[in-house]
């Protein structure tokens, strides 16, 4: 019997919302089927935060590791979804540790009643001192529906500083708007961009 599987990955398109100053999303057909050309080809650019992605150490480490060299297993295995309620700007303790199973590794939560079609910039970041719970409880990877860990007008980036420092995996633009609570397996793997700082992910949950 197949086990259902969800979609949570934002659709990567022109005009897809980005990151205020970055790199647009752009695609250009450069072959085309016809006389000669049995084939389409498309040419795309694109900033490594596109859409639904990972960061790399290295996004937030002069010295960290590229996408490249990023452990796999973190972005494979059972996950727990939790929702935070609405209008929380800063995801603290109280609102995740009473409701993590604890045996769990790798958290998502949604903080968005339906996933946004525009950039909104007053998105849930996260506690420093909630990173440092579930790293001590051993969660490895934490996932967001918001489009960054940190507020978007931090400069010193205190949440992914203390995701470096207990070497936790970060996937943050997930669409989880048609996800119940509960346990599922994750599967999230990102391209192998040998010297990147980030890579856009094909995420999926799956029954288990």
């Amino acid at each position: 019997m197949s086990r259902k599987i969800w979609d949570i990955s934002q659709k990567v398109r022109v005009g897809i919302p980005v990151w205020p100053g970055d790199s647009p999303y752009q695609e250009e057909r450069t072959w085309s089927i016809g006389p000669g050309c049995p084939v389409n080809v498309c040419q795309i650019s694109l900033s490594t935060h596109t859409g639904t992605h990972t960061d790399a150490p290295l996004h937030y480490d002069a010295d960290g590791a590229p996408m490249g060299e990023v452990p796999l297993d973190l972005y494979l295995g059972p996950c727990q979804v939790l929702t935070i309620p609405q209008g929380v700007a800063l995801i603290e303790p109280g609102h995740v540790m009473p409701f993590l199973r604890p045996d769990m590794t790798r958290l998502l939560v949604r903080t968005f009643t339906r996933f946004p079609d525009q950039w909104q910039a007053d998105f849930a970041a996260w506690s420093p001192l909630l990173i440092m719970a579930l790293a001590e409880q051993g969660v490895r990877l934490i996932g967001t529906d918001a489009p960054s860990v940190d507020p978007q007008d931090s400069k010193t980036l205190d949440a992914h500083m203390c995701v470096r420092r207990h070497g936790l995996a970060i996937l943050e633009g997930l669409v989880l708007d048609d996800v119940p609570d509960g346990v599922y397996e994750l599967i999230a793997l990102p391209l192998k961009l040998a010297t990147a700082d980030a890579s856009p992910v094909r995420a999926v949950l799956r029954q288990i």
